[in-house]
């Protein structure tokens, strides 16, 4: 039989998610953000879920191929734009809008030759440093856009580098507004945090910064894959957020420890009492982190408990002590969810994961390894 590990793509909760984020900004539009491969989900195997959005948003033309190869006639955004003048043929083929963040994609631009001038978004520097135009720069930008033949609409689009922290918006978004006031074109600003914070109808009652922001798009990213957006201060239940992967083993082998007794390379956990330990069919090599320390959380026959030692290439060990201890048992193929639902309906968030490994959800998605075999369960489980 095949190793006992797979992943899960949950498409109920990608609608679940989406509709989260439409009743958070009601009067926008919604981009889905796929790019890293719908953040390691797979664009494939996550647009059912997600092709009730507006628009699909994401990084590469060949992402933006397979999204039109599923059938989707609707707008696709490039989030970074071109890459060299030869990338405009394919947005002029494909019909894609795309993001203009400097001068050298002004220039190609002015240079290709197109029967149906293209649909952009004018992206703004407003302080976070990485892709756009200084506020100095911006409005030349524009006008040297609009001028051009090959260009049809501009969008105006900036992206907040602190929406998920105290420092919140203010600062970006007044930079933003003072020097596109009147200027025309669509806005999008939101990230999903922005989203869930900041939008016109947010009740973010404690939050440092009051600000408010409306967007014509919004464009959440993690969000819509169910992991909080500015973990720790909320969880995924806070904002109403359902878990879009489970990543699941089983128990592949059984020690009984008496105290004294190491685990694993390094010996870097030592039994300081009799326990039991599941050895689990999940290791690096299958995505998940071997910078997870001893803590870790985990799920065994949906009960919590934690890993113990370090992750090895196939393997990591949990301590089923617990479950023992309380009468549930655990053993044998006992089920081990490592992120995500369990068969019971106990819900390990993906953040809590990361939390203890000192990283983020996403890294933990977009890392799940190509040997773990995927399959998608549409069902109404919300």
């Amino acid at each position: 039989m095949p190793r006992p590990i797979s992943a899960t793509i949950h498409t109920d909760a990608l609608r679940h998610n989406l509709a989260r984020m439409r009743q958070a900004a009601p009067d926008a539009r919604v981009w889905a953000i796929v790019k890293a491969n719908a953040y390691g989900h797979g664009i494939e195997r996550a647009f059912e879920g997600l092709r009730g959005a507006d628009g699909f948003a994401l990084l590469d033309l060949e992402e933006a191929q397979r999204v039109r190869a599923l059938g989707w006639r609707g707008p696709v955004l490039l989030l970074e734009g071109v890459f060299e003048l030869r990338d405009l043929e394919l947005c002029s083929r494909l019909d894609l809008w795309h993001t203009v963040h400097c001068e050298e994609q002004i220039d190609m631009l002015a240079t290709h030759k197109t029967n149906l001038p293209h649909r952009v978004f004018l992206k703004m520097n407003s302080g976070m440093n990485r892709l756009g135009f200084t506020p100095e720069r911006y409005r030349a930008a524009w006008t040297r856009l609009n001028a051009l033949p090959q260009v049809d609409e501009i969008s105006l689009m900036t992206h907040f580098g602190d929406a998920d922290g105290a420092l919140g918006i203010a600062h970006q978004l007044a930079v933003f507004e003072r020097v596109t006031r009147d200027l025309p074109g669509e806005r999008t600003v939101s990230n999903s945090a922005t989203t869930l914070r900041f939008s016109a109808t947010a009740t973010e009652a404690d939050s440092a910064d009051p600000s408010r922001v409306e967007s014509d798009w919004v464009r959440p990213g993690i969000a819509v894959y169910g992991s909080s957006p500015d973990f720790p201060q909320h969880n995924a239940a806070d904002w109403g957020l359902a878990p879009a992967m489970t990543l699941s083993a089983k128990i592949i082998g059984t020690q009984d420890l008496v105290a004294g007794s190491s685990v694993g390379y390094g010996s870097s956990f030592v039994a300081d009492k009799p326990m039991r330990i599941g050895v689990v069919a999940c290791g690096y090599a299958d995505g998940y982190g071997r910078v997870c320390p001893t803590g870790t959380p985990v799920l065994v026959n949906g009960v919590r408990t934690r890993t113990v030692g370090r992750v090895s290439m196939d393997m990591l060990t949990v301590d089923l002590q617990p479950l023992l201890d309380t009468g549930v048992g655990a053993g044998f193929g006992s089920e081990v969810t490592l992120w995500g639902r369990a068969s019971n309906g106990a819900v390990l968030s993906i953040d809590d994961v990361a939390q203890a490994a000192g990283t983020i959800g996403y890294e933990l998605m977009c890392a799940l390894a190509q040997r773990v075999p995927v399959s998608v369960l549409d069902a109404d489980a919300i």
